[in-house]
This record gives structure tokens, sequence and C-alpha cells, in this order.
């Protein structure tokens, strides 16, 4: 099994450098597939061009294959975090407050492991959350094992495509 942490502190800097920053880093595809997911984003659009994608990768494998820090083979994939982004870091909560999120537990939090609901902010440490009936709760964040966004409207609009350039000339084929 992988050293995520270790991986971050020997990916982080690299991503960094580029002028991106990390949102995950994740082994994914168990010990027959093995992939390391490396998702980032520009700071200004939170968003990812193939090129950015291409630039973080050629520069993670020169940095991956000189560290050597996963036994056997596995492949590299970078990617934006998408639409419906993991959120991962602490500011996370605050950049996209007033968003729809689903927050997990791997322990019951109160009694429940999962919270769903707009996100307010934070309080220190710990994330806030309104749900549907109005309740809010008051979660903390070094319990959360994941949460992400929601797809709504809402974050669509937010989240338009940094170009839609050639999107009007896509054209079918009929038969």
């Amino acid at each position: 099994m992988a050293d995520i942490a270790g991986l971050e502190r020997l990916i982080e800097p690299e991503v960094k450098g580029l002028g991106y920053e990390l949102v995950r880093v994740m082994m994914i595809g168990g010990t027959s597939d093995p992939t390391l997911q490396v998702m980032a984003e520009r700071p200004d659009t939170r968003q990812l061009t193939l090129t950015d994608c291409e630039r973080i990768s050629r520069c993670l494998s020169e940095t991956l294959d000189l560290a050597d820090p996963i036994e056997g083979a596995y492949r590299l994939e970078v990617s934006s975090p998408g639409i419906d982004r993991p959120l991962t870091r602490l500011k996370d909560y605050t950049d996209w407050a007033g968003f729809e999120a689903r927050v997990s537990f791997a322990e019951p939090h109160s009694g429940r492991k999962q919270y769903s609901g707009t996100l307010e902010g934070l309080d220190g440490d710990k994330v806030k959350l309104i749900d549907k009936s109005g309740a809010e709760h008051v979660l903390p964040f070094s319990e959360i094992s994941s949460a992400k966004l929601l797809l709504t409207d809402k974050l669509i609009n937010a989240t338009a495509p940094l170009s839609t350039d050639g999107a009007d000339t896509i054209q079918t084929i009929e038969e």
C-alpha cells in the first residue's frame, strides 16, 4: 500500500512550483491495476485545461521516477477535481460556502455517518452545514472521511468551463 501522506509531501511542492494547487492524491484501482490519481487546480479559475494536466503529468513523472515511492508498476492520472469536486482541504469549506455538499464519516458523529446540506463555512476547524430542515451541524474536519459538492444548477452555473469554443459546431451524423 502506498504512503499517501508521503506522496502528498513529494507531489505538493512540484505542483505548487508549477503554479497550481494540489487538491487530492489517491491510489485507486486496487493491486491489479493501481493508478496514482492527482487532482490539481489553477488557483484563479479552480479548473485545469488539458495542457495544464500534461504539464503537471510530465513534471510528476520525472519526480516520481527519481524518488520511486511506489512499489511496482502503476499509472499516473492527473486531472481537474471536476464539477462535483471532493472537499479535501479546510479552505474548501469556506471557498464553497453557499453550495450543497455531502459529508461522510468513517465512525458515526452524533449518531450519523453522513450529512447533506448547504455549506456555511467554518467555525475554527469545524465545518458548518445547514441541512434541508434548517438544522445547523458543526462537524469536526479532522473526523471527515470524505466530502464532495453535490451537483446542482447553482454549482453548474458557478463552474462554467473556461472556454466553450467549438461547442456550437458539434454535429451529429444522420444515418
